[in-house]
């Protein structure tokens, strides 16, 4: 049983710094393939439209991303699972992975399912990532749960001033933002689950060596 943990927390922390490595270089190299896109007047998701490899690799890249975030969210539920409120976070973060799947499987042409999973990935996972803060505090986990909270607030904050003050005429830069804040967290996360696995194997051995 302890060894399937183990391997679940190597696996699914791998997946966790693996998700914005591949998702980001998809979606650079979507950019690069569409010099038109402009950081105002476009959101990210107007690239899963466009002709030749930019749609592809938008849509794709979000799709295999979002697959390796839902690795990572499982191995969170193993890691954070042991309150209720650790198995509530981690099962809103679940519904954000494949919130963001559904982003790359309905691009901006297939409405009205692409705006609600924009909408739904973009809302769930600061909600989940909030949640995830009371439980690593019952877990006494000062530390991660600091971490959390800050990254939390910095994915919501560019929606609340969108919605606030329209600071740019599109979603792009809003996006990223958040998208770069949950990602900093899944990589720091993901490294946590490995030394966490490696720790408790190191543990292991010891007592069976005593």
């Amino acid at each position: 049983m302890q060894n399937n943990r183990n391997s679940w927390l190597t696996i699914s922390g791998a997946a966790g710094i693996l998700t914005p490595i591949i998702a980001f270089t998809c979606i650079i190299l979507a950019i690069i393939s569409y010099p038109a896109f402009s950081w105002t007047d476009n959101a990210l998701s107007d690239l899963g439209v466009q002709s030749g490899a930019t749609a592809s690799l938008f849509n794709y890249g979000l799709i295999v991303s979002g697959l390796c975030a839902l690795a990572f969210a499982v191995g969170l539920f193993i890691y954070l699972g042991e309150k209720t409120l650790g198995k509530t976070g981690t099962s809103l973060f679940i519904l954000a992975t494949i919130a963001l799947i559904s982003i790359g499987m309905f691009p901006e042409n297939a409405e009205p399912m692409h705006y609600y999973a924009s909408v739904t990935f973009f809302f769930l996972v600061p909600v989940a990532m909030l949640v995830i803060v009371a439980t690593c505090f019952q877990l006494n986990k000062p530390k991660l749960a600091g971490y959390t909270l800050f990254a939390a607030l910095i994915a919501a904050a560019p929606w609340i001033l969108q919605f606030t003050v329209s600071y740019v005429p599109k979603v792009a830069i809003p996006e990223t933002i958040s998208a770069i804040s949950a990602s900093a967290w899944s990589v720091v996360v993901g490294l946590i689950m490995i030394r966490n696995r490696s720790s408790k194997t190191e543990a292991t051995i010891a007592v069976k060596a005593s």
